[in-house]
C-alpha cells in the first residue's frame, strides 16, 4: 500500500493570515518565494473544495429524493439530473486534483519558519554559543590525517578511484576497527538516553526522500539516484528514520520516539573542492549515527537541547576540543527551525589548524510531519496534531577519524586511542609502523 503523503508544508490555512511572518522567516534566510501565489492557489483548491462538498449535499439530497415512487416522466428527470451530477462532480473533483497538484507544488518551495534567536545572515555569520577544551601545543610539526592514514595504512584513495571513481576509499586496519568502535560508542551513547537502535535501509523511495526536505534536485543535488525505480540512495538515516511513522497517528503516550540509526550514507558532494574539501572531509559513501525524535510541540526544544547533550558527550570522551555554534539563518537547510553545529578543532585546516564540522542538530518542527502526515492524538482528545521531528548526528565516521588522527598524533608517527574506545579497538595506540 502507497504512502498518502499530505500536499501541505506549511499549513496551507493560514498561508494569508501569517503572509508577512513568511515572508520575513524567507527574508532572513535569503530566500525568494513567491507567497502570493500560493495564497491563490491555496484560495482556488479551498473554492473547488467548497463547490464540490455543495455539488455532493446536493447529489445526496437527489438520491434520498430517488428513493420516492416516481411515475416514469419523473422517473426519466430524475436519472437525467443525477447523470448530470455525477458528471459535473468527476469535472470537480479532477480541477481539485489539479489545483491541490498546483498548491503542493507552491508550499514545496517554502521553508520553514526560522527561530527568532537564529542568528541573522549567511554560513560566517553563526554564533558561537562555546567552546569546550583547547586545541593542542604540538611539540613537532603535526601532519594531517591523509598523510597519517598513508604512513600507517589506514586508507586508501588511489585504490577506491581504481574501483570507483575519485573521492570514494578504502579503509584498512585499524581504521576499520575505529569506524566499528565509534559505531558502537555512539550507539552505546544514544542506547543510555533512551534511543531505540535501528539498521535502516541505504535506500528510501523518492517521496519520502522529497518528503523530509533533505536536498534539493538538479545540477547541485546531493542525492544519487538508481536508475529504472522510484528509489534513492540516502544521505542520512534522518531520512529512513523519519519514513518509519509516514501517515501514521501516534498515541501521546508514546512520545517522545527516540530512535537512533546505523547506515551508510551517500552523497553526490556536487560542487565541493578546495583543500578543506580533500581527504575524508567530503566523501561519497560514510557510515553515521543518527538520532531522530517525534515529540509533542511543547517539548521539541528541550528534545533539541538533548540532542545536542549526547553530541557533546561523546566528543567530550574522545578527547576533540570542540566548538558549538547557532546557525545563522541564511545557512539552514530548508527543514530547520534552528540549528546547532559541533565543529571540532582540526591541526591541518588553514594556515595553522581551524574549526571543521563534526555534527549538527536540527529541530524541524511539524516541517517535515506536515509532509509525512505524521500526527498524534492527545490522551482523551479526538483531534490529532502534527508531531514535532528532530534530528542530530551522534557520529559520522569520516569526519571524527579526521579528528582523531590529527589530535591524538604523536611524534613517533603513531595515534594514541582515546580511552572510550580501546576495548573495542583492542589497543591504546595505532603504530608506529616499522
Amino acid at each position: 500500500m502507497g504512502l498518502c503523503f499530505p500536499s501541505r508544508v506549511l499549513d496551507a490555512r493560514t498561508l494569508e493570515s501569517r503572509r508577512e511572518e513568511i515572508l520575513e522567516s524567507c527574508r532572513r534566510r535569503g530566500v525568494r518565494v513567491d507567497l502570493d501565489a500560493a495564497i491563490a492557489a491555496q484560495r482556488r483548491a479551498a473554492a473547488v473544495q467548497t463547490q464540490l462538498s455543495e455539488l455532493n449535499r446536493r447529489r445526496n439530497e437527489h438520491q434520498g429524493a430517488g428513493r420516492r415512487p416516481l411515475g416514469p416522466e419523473e422517473r426519466e428527470v430524475q436519472v437525467a439530473e443525477g447523470r448530470r451530477l455525477k458528471e459535473e462532480a468527476a469535472r470537480l473533483e479532477a480541477e481539485l486534483a489539479e489545483a491541490q497538484i498546483q498548491l503542493r507544488d507552491r508550499l514545496a518551495s517554502i521553508p520553514n519558519l526560522v527561530h527568532p534567536d537564529a542568528p541573522a545572515g549567511g554560513e560566517s555569520q553563526f554564533r558561537e554559543l562555546r567552546r569546550v577544551g583547547a586545541p593542542r601545543s604540538f611539540e613537532f610539526p603535526p601532519r594531517d590525517h591523509l598523510d597519517l592514514a598513508e604512513s600507517l595504512d589506514l586508507v586508501d584513495f588511489e585504490a577506491g578511484a581504481r574501483v570507483a571513481g575519485q573521492k570514494w576509499y578504502f579503509l584498512k586496519r585499524e581504521a576499520v576497527l575505529l569506524e566499528l568502535a565509534l559505531q558502537r560508542f555512539a550507539l552505546d551513547a544514544a542506547i543510555d538516553a533512551g534511543f531505540v537502535p535501528f539498521a535502516t535501509p541505504d535506500v528510501a523511495r523518492r517521496e519520502v526522500v522529497d518528503a523530509l526536505a533533505f536536498s534539493p534536485r538538479g545540477p547541485e543535488t546531493q542525492i544519487y539516484s538508481i536508475a529504472g525505480s522510484d528509489l534513492d540512495l540516502i544521505g542520512t538515516a534522518e531520512i529512513t528514520l523519519g519514513g518509519l511513522y509516514a501517515d501514521a497517528v501516534l498515541d501521546e503516550s508514546a512520545l517522545p520516539l527516540k530512535l537512533a540509526g546505523i547506515s551508510h550514507c551517500f552523497r553526490t558532494e556536487a560542487g565541493s573542492h578546495g583543500r578543506e574539501s580533500r581527504g575524508l572531509y567530503r566523501v561519497h559513501q560514510f557510515t553515521k549515527v543518527e538520532m531522530f525524535v517525534f515529540t509533542r510541540p511543547e517539548e521539541s526544544e528541550a528534545a533539541h537541547e538533548e540532542l545536542l547533550a549526547i553530541e557533546e558527550r561523546i566528543f567530550q570522551a574522545l578527547e576533540i576540543p570542540y566548538r558549538v555554534i547557532d546557525v545563522a539563518a541564511g545557512d539552514l537547510g530548508a527543514p530547520a527551525w534552528r540549528k546547532f553545529d559541533l565543529e571540532g578543532w582540526m591541526p591541518s585546516r588553514g594556515a595553522g589548524g581551524d574549526w571543521g564540522e563534526l555534527t549538527s542538530t536540527s529541530n524541524c518542527t511539524d516541517y517535515q510531519a506536515r509532509r509525512l502526515g505524521t500526527r498524534f492524538r492527545r490522551a482523551g482528545g479526538k483531534k490529532t496534531e502534527f508531531v514535532h521531528t528532530l534530528n542530530g548526528t551522534a557520529v559520522a565516521v569520516p569526519r571524527t577519524l579526521i579528528a582523531l588522527l590529527e589530535n591524538h598524533q604523536r611524534a613517533d608517527g603513531s595515534v594514541a586511542i582515546p580511552k572510550c574506545l580501546q576495548p573495542h579497538v583492542g589497543t591504546d595506540r595505532i603504530g608506529p609502523r616499522a
